[in-house]
């Protein structure tokens, strides 16, 4: 046998010269744009994952969102993944096979999570809506009443269609039927109010890459004390290594008496992005962040309206303040607008998502963009776009 080498593919010319990334302002449903210090704390040196200072970074990390969750729950931590993963995360802890789940589905997120709970085996059970419309408190209970699953998951921020659910009384409910309360707030975190312990909530995940202010790639988690009762007491394996609450809670320092153990290597530049931008969090404080997302998001809606623009959610008490969809008028190739924007503004602007594509536009107020400068010129790309749209219409 010959010892030669075999000849070596030749290189990728296009990794020959540097990298060049472009200033987008992200106006769209998320990612949004990091502050400069949540930008300079990605590019810090690497430390190593079991080392203390990594250690100290996580526990900053599960204080600031125990802060941002409004919860004293210990099972409080952040997942190596998108926000699809907290998603993943949260049913596949909780859900054996053939449990029943009551899924509310008025949007792309509840249909993702029906998708999941039946590859775990589940029994997924859709709570329907239209699109546009939350869930009212009869309607949840009438759902609780005949199906009596052990899981409700309803989607307080459904970022497709720009819908927020009100869950004031929804942990009663499911306390009184003896149900676990799962909850994606993906989109709203930060954003606006959000009280897991008084809200009776038992699981819910989030997107960094939203109202937080950081980078997408992790996913914050908090289980309360009766999700974390279930998951001790599961009669079948937890699905997912990665995944299992059992064991990264325990290298996240979540047990009081339990030294620390390797489960994974996260992405800790990741954390690094995280912490500072929960700091940031902090130092605003949740009240005024929530007053700066409410006068973003009422700025860019009074201007839609001047424009004549008509706004998806009609019911004002259910449209979220994070994300705003807009009805695309009749004969506008939506397409166009959202590339004039990017290629005039180096802003983007967003179409619909799953359901909602071809009916919506959304645009997003989130973290640092959440500001009157940048409603304003939101606003002014958004209308340009619509005229460009417009005449190639006429042509």
């Amino acid at each position: 046998m010959s010892s030669q080498l075999p000849s070596l593919m030749a290189p990728p010319a296009e990794l020959l010269s540097p990298i060049h990334i472009p200033q987008h302002l992200l106006m769209g449903p998320g990612p949004t744009n990091v502050s400069e210090r949540v930008a300079k704390a990605c590019g810090n040196q690497i430390i190593g994952h079991m080392h203390k200072e990594c250690f100290k970074i996580m526990d900053e990390i599960k204080a600031g969102l125990r802060y941002a969750f409004q919860t004293e729950n210990s099972w409080t931590l952040a997942v190596s993944g998108p926000s699809h993963l907290g998603m993943e995360a949260v049913l596949v802890n909780l859900l054996e096979p053939g449990d029943k789940v009551l899924i509310g589905v008025n949007g792309l997120w509840g249909n993702r999570a029906m998708d999941l709970a039946n590859r775990l085996g589940a029994k997924p059970i859709a709570l329907r809506q239209e699109l546009g419309k939350s869930f009212s408190l009869s309607k949840i209970e009438r759902g609780l009443s005949k199906h009596r699953p052990k899981v409700l998951f309803l989607v307080h921020s459904e970022s497709s269609t720009g819908v927020m659910q009100n869950l004031i009384g929804v942990g009663d409910l499911c306390r009184k039927y003896k149900v676990l309360l799962v909850v994606d707030a993906v989109a709203s975190l930060v954003g606006v109010p959000f009280f897991m312990d008084d809200w009776k909530v038992d699981a819910v995940y989030t997107g960094t890459q939203k109202a937080i202010g950081a980078p997408p790639g992790i996913c914050p988690v908090s289980f309360g004390r009766r999700a974390v009762k279930v998951i001790e007491t599961r009669k079948t394996p937890i699905k997912s290594y990665m995944l299992d609450m059992n064991i990264l809670t325990i290298q996240w320092g979540c047990h009081v008496n339990l030294p620390r153990i390797y489960h994974h290597t996260p992405a800790v530049n990741l954390l690094f992005a995280l912490r500072e931008a929960l700091a940031e969090v902090v130092e605003e404080g949740l009240e005024n962040l929530w007053k700066r997302h409410a006068q973003a998001s009422a700025r860019l809606r009074a201007g839609l309206l001047a424009m004549g623009m008509k706004l998806f959610v009609e019911d004002e008490k259910d449209r979220l303040l994070t994300v705003t969809t807009i009805v695309i008028p009749d004969g506008i190739e939506w397409r166009k607008v959202t590339q004039y924007v990017m290629d005039t503004y180096n802003m983007e602007i967003s179409g619909g998502l799953g359901p909602s594509v071809g009916k919506v536009f959304r645009i997003g107020t989130l973290g640092v963009n959440a500001t009157p400068e940048k409603v304003d010129l939101a606003l002014q790309a958004f209308k340009e776009g619509l005229e460009f749209a417009r005449l190639k219409a006429r042509l």
